[in-house]
């Protein structure tokens, strides 16, 4: 894998940008959506029905699949790619948000975390070596740097303290990333809700180098108002040549206005989980299949939605198989929101390509609005 990675940035519409990022394993459209494939699988998908909602990339989890089944295991079976087949990009993140969210009795040093499994009660050590080493066993062609990621509200000194040792550890990740071509390294911006502290931390980061930046420490919390808050000012803080990756987002609203402030990729468990849960995600809105008004309904979720769910399934199926525990409602459901997520960013390039994104703002919103097609 000799090509190199880079960016190629096709227009912008404001703040917002589309591009290309080009890797050895193929190219990724950007705004870009990432399916989350957690423990090498997203769940209750098939990898080609993945690819055939329009995804160029999956995420996967270091820290679930170092526990489960361990990155050794998945580099002697070929890595990460093969394991899962899916031979197109793979970003997995550094491990270091689910040890802080998901790993019991941790304690945290400038070395790194120790902790305990939150599956068995081991224990293990993570640290910007050890991420690096695991993300490389899995093959993954975008590396996240370990990095901590504190919970909000919490106070400005916390938070500038936690940055700075992520820094550090940004530092560490890139000396043992090392020179391995045709694979990137994207370094991960902290700094809570000041300004001050964000632009130091994208100062930092930018010393040291990276082949993209994220922008982490949202979505934990602190509510869409001051998340956009801090994307008004954020990414421009970045460089303009390298994608800019917001970690963990979202929502389709969350989305919308990411990608209106210059955020170029985004992951999120919620079309799966939602899907699992009963919940559609369309152009009008949520809809929650397991409620009575949709039991004799012959309708589709959207009609002018083209994925299995919605062209051969109506919604008093959907609410049936639902109703009944049947595994095809969380296939179907999930099918039907990953087709949603990708064509909101298909529509999202277009409109950045072509200058309109504010009048496709507009109607994305106003559809939302209206909410979803009156009961029967």
């Amino acid at each position: 894998m000799s090509e190199r990675f880079h960016f190629t940035l096709h227009a912008t519409d404001g703040q917002a940008r589309t591009g290309t990022i080009h890797t050895p394993r193929g190219e990724i459209r950007t705004p870009a959506f990432m399916p989350v494939g957690t423990a090498a699988t997203v769940k209750a998908m098939l990898p080609e029905s993945v690819r055939a909602t329009g995804a160029d990339i999956l995420l996967g989890n270091t820290y679930h699949l170092m526990l489960r089944p361990g990155a050794e295991r998945i580099a002697r079976l070929g890595g990460l790619h093969r394991f899962m087949n899916w031979d197109r990009p793979i970003l997995t993140d550094s491990g270091g948000f689910q040890v802080m969210s998901l790993a019991a009795l941790r304690k945290l040093t400038e070395d790194g975390v120790t902790f305990s499994s939150h599956i068995d009660g081991s224990k293990h050590m993570l640290s910007p070596e050890t991420s690096m080493e695991i993300q490389r066993l899995l093959g993954s062609d975008i590396v996240m740097c370990f990095d901590e990621c504190p919970a909000l509200p919490a106070t400005e000194e916390a938070v500038a303290q936690s940055m700075r040792l992520s820094m550090r550890w940004a530092q560490r990740s890139r000396d043992a990333f090392g020179d391995r071509p045709g694979h990137a390294l994207f370094g991960i911006m902290q700094g809570g809700v000041t300004p001050e502290l964000r632009e130091e931390s994208a100062e930092a980061l930018k010393s040291i180098g990276f082949d993209g930046y994220a922008i982490g420490g949202l979505a934990v919390g602190e509510g869409q108002e001051a998340m956009f808050g801090v994307l008004d000012y954020a990414p421009g803080f970045l460089p303009a040549d390298k994608p800019r990756y917001l970690m963990g987002v979202g929502k389709p609203d969350d989305i919308v206005g990411a990608v209106q402030r210059g955020v170029d990729m985004m992951d999120c468990v919620l079309p799966s989980r939602s899907g699992r849960t009963g919940q559609a995600w369309t152009r009008r809105g949520q809809v929650n299949i397991k409620n009575a008004r949709h039991a004799d309904d012959p309708r589709p979720l959207d009609q002018d939605c083209t994925c299995p769910a919605c062209t051969g399934y109506s919604r008093a199926y959907l609410h049936h198989v639902f109703r009944a525990g049947e595994m095809i409602s969380g296939m179907l459901l999930t099918w039907h929101n990953l087709h949603y997520f990708q064509e909101l960013m298909e529509g999202l390039r277009g409109a950045i390509a072509q200058g309109r994104l504010d009048d496709f703002v507009a109607d994305f919103h106003a559809m939302r609005a209206e909410g979803d097609i009156p009961a029967l």
